[in-house]
């Protein structure tokens, strides 16, 4: 009798108006109720019946009210919802559709439909699909959520999942660029110098097939060096605004996830017209530049177009060998090639050693490599870690792309530039608070000098811990593209511009057509503008949440029986939040999560200061940054693809807890 009464639901909005409002997230919990997290860090209960109303995530406008001597808030408006696109499964209810998000906190089934055209036979319980949300509880008069299926990704049971999933999840592409058929090599005004008779060696994986650097070295008898590295030329052949250049653009790299890669160009290019291939005619770009024997490079760097042909395709771990034992099992170069190993080998000293005392060097980390069986199963991890033959061809495209950054800002005074601030201006009182406590022998404004911040970088290699190291990086800015030459604090270097693997990445195709133009004296036929560096670092951003996201996946399927097996595994610390701590497995790469009760289940005794970087029992610090542990995995988390973790050590209760236990035994 009440329920429509308009004087009542006037006297209600009365009352509503008067309540106080907060705008704030939601924080979903998996027992119902929730939290309106709120900027300034209060906190507010929202009650399971409120929650119904709200997705994790979501931004809203909510009013505050006393229920039962407690604070509660009650979400009225939706300011921005958490999700709209999303990516989830199948579930089948009284035979109707619903879609359960893939998400660690959305957990409840959402009503759905297919969209016309999409057959709902097709789909199955548990099958993976794209949907979007279409119907939310907060607007308009919609009671329940609602979203409608774009699209089905794969069957539920479905081996490759982890890689047709989270390729939809970042929008990604999960083919490679249809075909053409044929091929021209564009007229550029350029002449190329013919460079075929040449020893150039390329060093590069066993598998690898788009090759795109060749190198070629001359040791001197004064201990200097001349090197001429040479690029593959795809924009010999893909012009300015063509389909293939907006698709290369609009792709921005070759994604690489475990196990396949999904290359930016096609294949025919990518891996047989473009790529350096042993004894294959190929264009190139090339830099030729003098190296003192200090490892300084010198004012003559010279750009220009060429042929040449490979004349050995060499293998990391092959050259590796033959440098560090003397000799490979299986291999044996030519006198040429090893006299061109020998001579990169020296070139590549050199720069380093310079580096290590004028720029930054940074601590060499394996890589990990997942191997699989045909059917898409892990058989094991591999650890490739970085060897000598990585070294040089890594000093090689270094010593290219800061010869391209010095070329581009005389010439024309823009590019594509990738550049690093150092600290973030902040933070970088936060950064000095803790250097000071290290009696580190740096003043502020060293700090925000490129030489201050570099040598900041090199006293940090050489101390016992990387824990501040660790804990400084916290307080520094994001490396960035952009179209303006700018140093890179993060590598000591006061310009940089990646021009090296123009078959992998869009922005070093720009690079190449400006070096064209430096080349030919021509206007350049591309310029970046100023969103170049916003959309380089969206298009690497959603790539690596993509290798991120496909990798922990994988690490489940192999770790799936290390919980009964109780298999001990090194870890190291690289995260501590209030939570507890996150670690990586130094056998295999997997990221872990320790939870705070699984290292001491006693909140009196136990703190974990993310602030500090340490984790403290009762009052003395037991582990920080950087630490290495043993640890046994204590779940696997299929469903979210996620590993929790506990320590090997345990700790006992203090002797003041024990006494009491002791004598009452007694």
């Amino acid at each position: 009798m009440f329920q429509d009464n308009p004087l009542l639901a006037q006297l209600k909005k009365q009352i509503q108006e008067t309540l106080p409002k907060k705008e704030g997230s939601i924080k979903a919990t998996d027992r119902g109720f929730g939290f309106l997290e709120v900027d300034n860090k209060e906190s507010f209960f929202i009650p399971p019946n409120y929650m119904k109303n709200v997705m994790h995530g979501d931004r809203v406008m909510a009013v505050i009210r006393t229920e039962k001597e407690r604070e509660v808030a009650e979400p009225q408006e939706l300011i921005e919802q958490f999700i709209t696109r999303f990516i989830g499964r199948v579930k089948l209810i009284r035979d109707r559709l619903h879609v359960v998000p893939d998400h660690p906190q959305l957990k409840d089934a959402i009503k759905a439909r297919p969209v016309k055209g999409l057959n709902p036979e097709l789909l199955k319980e548990g099958d993976w699909v794209v949907a979007n949300m279409t119907r939310h509880p907060l607007v308009g008069d919609n009671k329940t959520f609602f979203c409608e299926i774009k699209e089905k990704i794969t069957d539920s049971n479905d081996k490759i999942a982890p890689w047709w999933v989270t390729l939809a999840r970042h929008d990604l592409p999960n083919a490679e660029p249809a075909p053409q058929d044929s091929w021209s090599m564009l007229e550029e005004g350029l002449e190329r110098e013919d460079l075929t008779e040449l020893p150039f060696i390329t060093i590069d994986g066993e598998s690898t097939k788009d090759m795109d650097d060749a190198i070629y070295t001359v040791a001197k008898e004064d201990g200097s060096f001349e090197i001429t590295i040479a690029i593959a030329d795809p924009t010999s052949y893909i012009e300015v605004g063509d389909k293939m250049d907006k698709e290369a653009r609009e792709r921005g790299f070759t994604i690489y996830l475990p196990g396949r890669n999904i290359p930016m160009l096609p294949r025919e290019l990518s891996d047989e017209l473009c790529s350096l291939l042993e004894n294959e005619k190929r264009p190139a770009l090339c830099c030729r530049v003098s190296i003192d024997k200090d490892g300084v490079i010198q004012d003559d760097i010279h750009f220009f177009a060429a042929w040449i042909t490979s004349q050995g395709r060499l293998a990391y771990d092959n050259v590796s060998d033959l440098l560090e034992h003397g000799a490979c099992e299986n291999w044996a170069p030519n006198e040429t090639i090893l006299e061109q190993i020998k001579a990169l080998h020296g070139f590549a000293n050199a720069r380093s050693d310079w580096r290590a005392a004028n720029a930054v060097v940074f601590p060499d980390r394996p890589d990990y490599r997942f191997e699989l069986s045909e059917d898409n199963d892990v058989v094991a991890i591999h650890t490739d870690p970085r060897r000598t033959a990585n070294r040089m061809i890594e000093e090689a495209m270094i010593t290219a792309n800061i010869c391209a950054g010095r070329v581009m800002q005389e010439k024309f005074g823009f590019g594509v530039y990738n550049y690093h601030n150092g600290f973030n201006p902040e933070k970088l009182d936060t950064a000095m608070d803790f250097l000071t406590k290290a009696e580190a022998p740096f003043e502020k404004e060293q700090l925000l000098t490129l030489e201050g911040f570099s040598a900041l970088r090199r006293w940090l290699n050489d101390q016992d811990t990387t824990y501040l190291d660790n804990r400084l990086r916290k307080f520094q800015a994001y490396s960035e593209v952009g179209n303006k030459p700018a140093a890179h604090y993060a590598m000591g270097l006061d310009v940089y511009a990646t021009w090296t693997s123009p078959i992998r990445k869009y922005g070093d195709m720009i690079n190449h057509r400006l070096l064209k133009a430096v080349i030919s004296g021509q206007e350049p036929s591309q310029t970046p503008d100023d969103s170049v560096g916003e959309e380089i670092a969206t298009h690497r951003r959603n790539h690596r949440m993509a290798e991120r996201d496909v990798a922990d996946w994988l690490y489940v399927r192999l770790l799936k029986d290390a919980v009964k097996d109780a298999t001990v595994f090194t870890a190291e610390i690289f995260d501590i939040n209030r939570a507890g701590m996150r670690v990586r497995l130094l056998e295999n790469g997997a990221a872990a999560f320790i939870p705070a009760p699984l290292i001491l289940d006693n909140k009196e005794r136990i703190e974990c200061n993310g602030e500090l970087g340490v984790v403290n029992i009762d009052k003395m610090k037991e582990y920080q940054l950087g630490d290495q542990l043993e640890v046994t995995i204590a779940e696997v988390r299929s469903a979210t693809r996620q590993l929790v973790a506990k320590p090997v050590k345990q700790f006992p209760a203090p002797e003041a807890e024990k006494a009491p236990a002791e004598s009452a035994e007694a």
